[in-house]
């Protein structure tokens, strides 16, 4: 279930390929999914020899090469060709399907390394620095915003992509409530907002709903917007800077940096090759050096493959599909095949499709080639249109590893994950901005706090990201939604499953079926619909459970437990007025034990999802 996380008899009948055009965007770099953009205003190009024998793949990925050659190369990774960039993607998938695990893999890399010796840099010239800015900037303006000296370290320009950002309104009011952005620039970036939105599942009815996932935001006009904001509070924007590695002291963090310009007149990387703060939050994503030392020799538990298009053409384009299937498992493959479709905002006939797997990282899975050739055959019924009355601007494609140790511990003193590099999306939907947004309040309230005491150490930093059931539970749910290369469960197993949920969620309301949706699982209402369900369809219980796993089961009962847990705790927290920072109790504690409270308090709130208030 993909935020921002698809049989066709391709005949001989489709012989050409209106109009693939393209403009210069750089590669969409959030949770790695390359978008390479393909523009209306370029000429046309008809692809005459197009036909079914071919591999439509490459045909089509090479015709856009030619019109990116025609019209030059933008530098960096946004100039890339789209074929070349879809096969280094593809490679990279291949290398960690392949990936040795353990001692074979060889030792860690040192991109960070602690010092206890030396005392570093006395006065650090930042507070914190951010490094990753696509999503960083948003996390980097509500510290400004505290008052609090921040740079912004971009290895890029720091610009959104054309790609728009499905989202809710409720996520994006968030931006707002932590000054961000005030409410009228956000409302300015909204591409396109439309309802209802469809969960429909091959075999089951369709659930309907509203306000979910509903808004296109635009992401070249949001981060610019944020950027002024950020550089307005007296942010420091560090573009085209390379980061080579951090050395963590006791007082401070030294990052290495080196520019990918030429640095001239009073740039404010004049003569440096060091920047200095009491602070560095990772943003980099799931791709980070950082997070890379952190995780060396393990493979990720969960992977998400996902390929798409957005396109002009399509007639039935007002109502979005949230998540949809239109097939069973491909027994041949041992994937289940998900779609998402959103109308986009720059024509009425464009519409974004994404195709989408969940999938470990075992070396038999298929390529991405081998999904994104299923993608061009069975798109156009999922849509019900032909590839030739579609004229392409975009084409879509990446991998999302995520692992089940989530959010990752801090692995050093001074340096903090956030976003994707945390770990803190679902595994199920991969939004990472969504993600980031639900936790900007939270994130906000504790780095302003550690860093205002100085309580920087890795031991109390690790608060931050403690224990979360909430996320761990949804485990087990990606897995349910995923087979095993050994297994062979019936074809119906998964669309059975998730039809039945579904169902029962929609007749248990809004309050059960709306926060599910947006990432945020519950425990009364997880129940609930177990429960429906269980009375509903009982003889798909015990083919479930077989799917599942013994192993698998009882992780997620225990997970489940931690969740009433957290519920339950935070109840009573609330109860005794503890849930208001440094009030209460919490003011008569020293500043480390205030710090550690607070954070306490947030995990059992963001922990149970009693953080989600339903809007109505």
């Amino acid at each position: 279930m993909l935020s921002p996380s698809r049989s066709i008899c391709f005949s001989e009948g489709i012989s050409r390929l209106k109009k693939l055009s393209v403009s210069r965007v750089p590669l969409h770099r959030r949770a790695n999914i390359t978008c390479v953009a393909l523009g209306s205003s370029a000429r046309s190009l008809q692809a005459t020899n197009l036909n079914a024998d071919q591999d439509l793949t490459k045909s089509i990925m090479e015709r856009v090469d030619a019109l990116q050659s025609s019209q030059g190369q933008a530098g960096g990774a946004g100039g890339r060709t789209t074929y070349q960039a879809f096969k280094e993607a593809d490679r990279a998938w291949s290398r960690l399907r392949n990936l040795p695990v353990g001692a074979a893999v060889g030792p860690a890399p040192r991109f960070v390394q602690q010092y206890q010796g030396p005392p570093g840099v006395p006065s650090p010239e930042f507070d914190v620095v951010v490094c990753g800015g696509t999503l960083g900037i948003f996390v980097a303006t509500a510290l400004a915003a505290r008052g609090l000296r921040v740079a912004v370290l971009e290895r890029g320009p720091l610009r959104g992509r054309s790609q728009e950002w499905n989202i809710s309104k409720k996520e994006m009011e968030e931006l707002s409530k932590f000054s961000v952005l005030s409410e009228e620039e956000v409302q300015s970036c909204i591409a396109v907002e439309f309802n209802p939105v469809r969960i429909g599942f091959h075999g089951g009815a369709n659930v309907w709903t509203k306000d979910v996932l509903n808004i296109g935001v635009s992401p070249a006009k949001l981060i610019d917007k944020v950027k002024a904001r950020f550089q307005g509070l007296g942010g420091a924007v560090l573009e085209e800077v390379a980061l080579q590695g951090i050395s963590v002291f006791p007082n401070s963090a030294s990052l290495l940096v080196s520019p990918n310009r030429v640095v001239e007149g009073d740039d404010p990387l004049q003569g440096r090759t060091a920047v200095s703060c009491k602070l560095v939050l990772d943003c980099m994503g799931h791709g980070s050096p950082i997070v890379n030392q952190l995780r060396w020799g393990t493979k990720p538990d969960g992977v998400c493959i996902v390929v798409g298009t957005m396109a002009s053409g399509f007639i039935n384009n007002s109502t979005g599909d949230v998540i949809a299937t239109i097939d069973d498992l491909s027994t041949d493959k041992g994937l289940q095949y998900f779609w998402e479709a959103f109308p986009a905002g720059s024509g009425p006939t464009d519409r974004t499709t994404y195709m989408f797997t969940y999938l470990d990282a075992d070396p038999l899975r298929p390529s991405m080639k081998q999904v994104m050739d299923d993608y061009w055959k069975l798109m156009p019924r999922y849509q019900g249109v032909e590839l030739s009355d579609l004229e392409f601007k975009r084409v879509l494609f990446g991998y999302f590893p995520t692992y089940r140790d989530s959010p990752i511990q801090p692995g050093f003193d001074r340096v903090l994950q956030i976003g994707d590099a945390s770990g803190i999306q679902s595994p199920l939907s991969f939004g990472g901005f969504g993600a980031l947004t639900r936790h900007l309040g939270r994130l906000t309230n504790a780095v302003s706090e550690a860093v205002q005491h100085d309580l920087l150490d890795k031991s109390n930093l690790s608060f931050i990201h403690s224990y979360n059931p909430g996320l761990s539970s949804a485990w087990m749910l990606q897995r349910a939604m995923s087979v095993r290369p050994s297994d062979s469960p019936p074809a119906n197993l998964i669309n059975r499953m998730l039809s039945g949920n579904f169902a029962a969620m929609s007749k248990l309301g809004e309050p059960v079926m709306k926060p599910f949706l947006q990432d945020v699982i519950q425990f009364q209402p997880l129940l609930q619909t177990m429960a429906a369900q269980m009375v509903q369809d009982p003889l798909s219980i015990p083919q479930l459970l077989a799917h599942v796993g013994p192993g698998p089961l009882a992780d997620w009962i225990r997970h489940v437990a931690g969740l009433g847990a957290f519920s339950t705790l935070y109840q009573i927290a609330s109860t005794l007025g503890l849930d208001h920072p440094n009030s209460g109790l919490s003011g008569q504690l020293s500043p480390e034990l205030r710090f550690r409270l607070n954070r306490l308090l947030e995990s059992w709130e963001y922990g149970s999802g009693k953080d989600y208030k339903l809007v109505q």
